[in-house]
């Protein structure tokens, strides 16, 4: 018998192969455990990018709240501005036909002759 066919040597053979075998396994596990890691530290990356962006659309739904109700008091001053201009226009024409009339008056005395009064 030659040493290549003992059984030893093929139990030693056998063995070797079954080494190489595991360390394949094992490196193949290493990688996956690598890749599992870089998924993960991606999956955490997104994560914290979509938690800023959810923070980013909040502020903004705040600021357009805020320039809503700034709008909102625009518009109601606007309101209340052309309130006061039309309040004062109509005191201004009220005053303006008051003085018309006074004036229409006073030319009507002046052009009466004083024998028209009696």
């Amino acid at each position: 018998m030659s040493d290549e066919n003992t059984p030893s040597e093929s139990n030693r053979v056998k063995a070797e192969e079954g080494r190489e075998q595991a360390e394949d396994h094992r490196e193949s596990a290493e990688r996956f455990r690598v890749l599992a890691e870089e998924a993960r530290a991606l999956h955490e990356q997104h994560r914290e990018e979509l938690e800023s962006v959810r923070r980013e659309r909040e502020v903004l739904r705040h600021a357009a709240e805020e320039a809503r109700h700034a709008a909102e008091e625009a518009r109601n001053a606007a309101i209340a501005a052309v309130a006061a201009t039309a309040d004062a226009l109509s005191a201004n024409l009220a005053q303006m036909q008051f003085l018309e009339e006074a004036r229409n008056t006073l030319i009507q005395l002046k052009q009466a002759k004083p024998t028209d009064v009696q």
